[in-house]
């Protein structure tokens, strides 16, 4: 994977995110479990007209964790709160996927001003949260949909993050998001739907829209849980255009 690691100390934890292309920043946080390496493909798409970071949460791909941090979604939020902060990065627009994207809307609800856009693909939240043991059955039924080189780079993810750690993020989800919080996000906000995607439903994308003000959808016939992977140039291109109308 192309690009420079750029490290650093977040409250005592060295962090890490890959750095590549050239022009304004977006900042891609990866889903759960996930880590920078497993979005190289959507990155390098993204590369042709941004500065790209790649952030590794704590104790996910190349950056450090406690075992008691994180455990929870507010843990995250607040790293990578902090995180932007140090690298001088606040303000800018963000792209989660998945569970990035719950901690995205998480951010731009909790720290007005650390960011001014968010690109939500295939994000969770509120109407979703399931219990873990049906998350776990959508992932079974998404594995086969998926581009078998995610593969490998996938499990070497989930085994750097932990079965502990995931588990209690993914209890987490349950209880996390509410409309209330939703409804604070006040930057405009791109929803990524794919529709072949039976982890993210395209019912929760539409709830998700009625929740957050100044939101826009766009869906991606075919695309799979893990779209950044299996169709990068039609989410890059969709994310690209967007960042554009709303001048960021």
């Amino acid at each position: 994977m192309r690009g420079t690691p750029v490290f650093c100390t977040v409250n005592g934890l060295r962090t890490h995110a890959r750095r590549l292309g050239q022009g304004p920043p977006l900042v891609l946080v990866p889903g759960l479990g996930c880590a920078a390496w497993m979005y190289h493909r959507v990155a390098h798409e993204l590369a042709r007209e941004r500065t790209v970071y790649l952030y590794d949460p704590p104790g996910h791909g190349l950056s450090e964790g406690r075992a008691d941090f994180p455990l929870c979604i507010e843990h995250l939020t607040d790293h990578l709160a902090a995180w932007l902060a140090a690298m001088d990065l606040r303000g800018v627009p963000v792209f989660g996927h998945s569970l990035g994207g719950e901690v995205m809307f998480d951010l731009a609800a909790r720290y007005p001003g650390a960011t001014c856009a968010l690109i939500a693909c295939a994000p969770t939240g509120i109407p979703e949260n399931p219990s873990v043991r049906v998350q776990f059955l959508r992932l079974l039924l998404d594995l086969p949909r998926e581009r078998w080189g995610l593969l490998l780079p996938g499990l070497r993810a989930y085994t750097r993050c932990g079965a502990r750690r995931m588990y209690h993020l993914a209890r987490d989800q349950e209880a996390h998001m509410t409309g209330p919080l939703l409804g604070r996000v006040e930057v405009p906000t791109l929803l990524l739907d794919g529709l072949a995607d039976p982890v993210v439903q395209s019912w929760t994308i539409w709830q998700i829209h009625e929740a957050i003000p100044h939101t826009v959808i766009r869906q991606i016939p075919g695309a799979t849980h893990a779209m950044t992977d299996s169709f990068p140039r039609a989410v890059a291109r969709y994310t690209l255009d967007f960042l554009k109308i709303v001048g960021q």
